[in-house]
């Protein structure tokens, strides 16, 4: 797969640091919905800052062609290395299924060869383990469905647990359209939940970023005893463990490096968010996703990708 570069507007290079483990973790997805993964990231790594973009402009991600979307993660990647992302965290399901392999390719060729993480593999291998009747649920975007990511990541991790896979076309979008939901909604959501529960599944992943929002609705559905997987406590501890490996823990939070006395140690680091779409609407809809107060929130324009140089 092509390497691709995009002329987005990016920050001065003066808001970057000299030193890769005080720049932030990046993520992104194509709404909000990623959202759920950051909050995991927040509360497992308290002291990294988080740089988080928002492709709302192009939503939905999970109707869209594979190299449309692996266009439109390059663009997003790009646009996050600018700002001096130590680490890429791919917080969408669908954008994890279609453009890993380049967004790898791709960040490799960066100086500090930036790692590439994505939602679909930890995800599929907490339901392996999680299972006991050896059948696996998944919800997830027609897209991610259509890519067959779950079913190798499943296949590698137990080529034994059988996968049904049901594609979601609307509830994405739905979810993103905000709070309350009628009862046709609902009923949308136990259309796609009937599947699931004729397969008898005893294990459930939430295949969209977006989903966990609607947990306690999906659990009533599928029933208590349906173990319910979703990405961002897995992903948290990988980026955990990477950071660890690569040195690039920020210092704020070693123990006497930042400071002697330890008065450095216990200052949590900033999140900040950038979004392609309406400012607003994204404030609004992301302190539900988030559970936290956004702050300040930047508009972007992401514009065409170019050939590599």
């Amino acid at each position: 797969m092509g390497s691709a570069r995009c002329a987005a507007y990016h920050a001065p290079v003066a808001t970057r640091t000299a030193d890769p483990r005080a720049r932030p973790i990046a993520v992104f997805d194509s709404g909000v919905g990623g959202l759920t993964v950051l909050h995991e990231l927040l509360v497992q790594l308290p002291h990294e800052d988080f740089l988080y973009l928002s492709d709302a402009a192009r939503l939905p991600y999970g109707t869209r062609a594979r190299d449309e979307l692996e266009r439109f993660a390059l663009q997003c990647a790009e646009e996050l290395l600018a700002r001096g992302a130590k680490l890429l965290v791919v917080a969408c399901n669908t954008a994890t299924s279609a453009a890993l392999p380049a967004l790898r390719e791709r960040m490799a060729q960066t100086t500090l060869g930036i790692d590439v993480l994505g939602v679909v593999q930890p995800g599929a291998v907490q339901a392996v383990a999680a299972t006991t009747n050896g059948r696996v649920g998944l919800m997830a975007t027609p897209a991610t469905v259509a890519s067959g990511a779950y079913s190798s990541a499943i296949a590698q991790a137990d080529p034994f647990v059988e996968l049904t896979s049901v594609p979601c076309r609307d509830l994405a979008t739905i979810i993103e359209g905000g709070f309350p939901f009628d009862e046709r909604v609902v009923e949308t959501v136990r259309g796609y939940v009937a599947p699931l529960r004729a397969a008898g599944v005893d294990t459930v992943i939430l295949g969209c970023t977006h989903y966990p929002l609607i947990a306690p609705m999906l659990q009533r559905m599928l029933g208590r005893g349906v173990q319910i997987i979703t990405s961002g406590t897995p992903v948290a501890h990988q980026v955990e463990h990477v950071l660890g490996a690569r040195g690039l823990a920020n210092p704020r939070g070693a123990s006497g490096l930042a400071n002697p006395r330890g008065a450095d140690e216990d200052r949590e680091g900033d999140y900040r968010f950038l979004t392609t779409g309406d400012v607003e609407a994204f404030r609004a809809l992301g302190s539900v996703f988030l559970q936290l107060p956004l702050g300040d929130v930047q508009h972007v324009t992401l514009h065409a990708a170019e050939a590599a140089a």
